[in-house]
């Protein structure tokens, strides 16, 4: 892929670009391929960000039908009803991407991402995870790791006006400037799986209170056999009595966990249109990084609440 030319149409295109980051990580940019699965409107938003950056391809999966929350947070959903019949949410948004840039071949993949063997994943050289189950994305975050080639993996989950990124990079080498002097950086990310299991007791006190509220939430969905974002204002007792249970196995004190913010995650799991564009705008730029191999990528969590308008970046793994 290195060794493939940008073409005379490609160079005029991406010109602004390419005097920002330079004519060899756009042309790894072009010549790259990316699988998203799970179209929300914080994917929409990275959708539209790395189409107009010009990779090479964008594949698609998501075989839902349209539904009301997506018209409030997918602006790639047109709202002519006609457009959306026998169709799925993967289909409508690929043929609105489309128009964004004609240079960048988006297609569409049927099927549920957990059916396909680790050979499907061959193909791309990021995979972005959205609106699963835990169990998923750990699974296609393994099928990824065992690969001959890098696979970057990523997660990502907006819920009322927070959002969450996780990324893994598996072993991630490259360059940044120190002064005069270029080094060679070299990052080791764990698994999912691992992150999520780091014990809490040996977390930094400071580390985001969102990352443990997001986990009391997915341990909830696991139990419940409940998609993400499948919970309401009924949910919120059984919600914060795990809550009490997981502090208190883990030795962390209740308070490290605000009911509040609990109670805000669970009674309004609809995505923010602008908190989507926040975080589908970082997680876009992160997958442009990594690449790229242009810029230092972030390790290995993001956190953004609207609340106090902050980003968080957490490093959440077993020597934590």
């Amino acid at each position: 892929m290195d060794g493939e030319e940008l073409t005379a149409q490609e160079t005029a295109l991406y010109d602004r670009q390419i005097r920002v980051w330079g004519v060899d990580a756009q042309r790894r940019l072009s010549k790259s391929h990316v699988l998203v699965s799970g179209m929300s409107g914080t994917v929409a938003e990275f959708c539209k960000n790395i189409v107009l950056a010009g990779v090479g391809s964008l594949t698609l999966m998501d075989d839902r039908v349209v539904t009301e929350q997506s018209f409030l947070a997918n602006f790639l959903v047109p709202p002519d009803e006609s457009k959306h019949s026998g169709r799925s949410l993967a289909e409508i948004c690929c043929d609105s991407l489309k128009e964004f840039n004609l240079m960048v071949r988006v297609s569409v993949e049927k099927g549920h991402l957990s059916s396909f063997d680790a050979e499907f994943f061959d193909k791309f050289d990021a995979v972005v995870v959205a609106g699963c189950s835990l169990t998923t994305k750990k699974v296609i975050n393994e099928k990824c790791r065992k690969r001959p080639k890098r696979i970057a993996f990523y997660t990502v989950d907006c819920r009322d006006s927070c959002g969450e990124i996780f990324v893994d990079l598996q072993s991630y080498t490259y360059l940044k400037k120190k002064g005069e002097d270029t080094a060679e950086c070299n990052l080791q990310y764990p698994t999912l799986e691992e992150s999520v299991a780091v014990p809490w007791r040996v977390l930094p006190r400071k580390a985001t209170k969102l990352y443990f509220a997001m986990r009391v939430i997915e341990r909830f969905e696991v139990a419940e056999g409940r998609n993400p974002g499948e919970t309401s204002v009924a949910d919120v007792p059984s919600v914060l009595e795990l809550k009490k249970k997981l502090c208190q196995a883990q030795s962390v004190n209740e308070s490290h966990i605000p009911d509040r913010l609990l109670e805000r995650l669970v009674m309004s799991p609809r995505e923010h249109p602008a908190v989507c564009a926040i975080i589908g705008g970082t997680l876009g730029q992160e997958v442009i990084k990594a690449i790229s191999g242009k810029g230092d990528p972030l390790k290995n969590f993001f956190y953004f609440d609207a609340a106090d308008g902050k980003g968080i970046i957490e490093d959440i793994s077993d020597s934590a």
